[in-house]
């Protein structure tokens, strides 16, 4: 099996700054792409930002600019760094893994989500 473990979600004022990590324990073979979603209360769960094999990145409209996502292959593990944060980047923010477990194998992986509130 497979474990994504996050980190990193707080209570921040507009203006600052977190950066989220997420670390992929397991059975891995390797890691096709991580990336990170969010949901807020009453909307539907929206990419944020991906990272693939190749180091290709994508971002959604709204946080290019100001989010910024990385991988550390050697920990399997991916952070999002927040800057410049926004009462509407309030949301429960979830891993997402692309996993090959062994060859020819894939599977998506889900982690449990941290909460990220900007308030004043």
């Amino acid at each position: 099996q497979v474990q994504l473990v996050e980190s990193g979600g707080d209570l921040v004022q507009p203006g600052g700054s977190l950066r989220l990590s997420c670390a992929a324990s397991g059975t891995i073979f390797s890691i096709n792409a991580m990336g990170w979603y969010r949901q807020a209360p009453g909307k539907q769960r929206e990419l944020v930002a991906r990272i693939i094999s190749d180091s290709s990145t994508n971002y959604a409209d709204s946080v290019k600019g100001r989010f910024t996502i990385s991988r550390d292959n050697a920990k399997n593990t991916v952070y999002l760094q927040m800057n410049n944060l926004k009462p509407e980047d309030t949301a429960v923010y979830y891993c997402n893994a692309d996993i090959s477990r062994s060859w020819g194998t894939r599977y998506i992986y889900w982690g449990q989500g941290t909460q990220v509130t900007v308030s004043s």
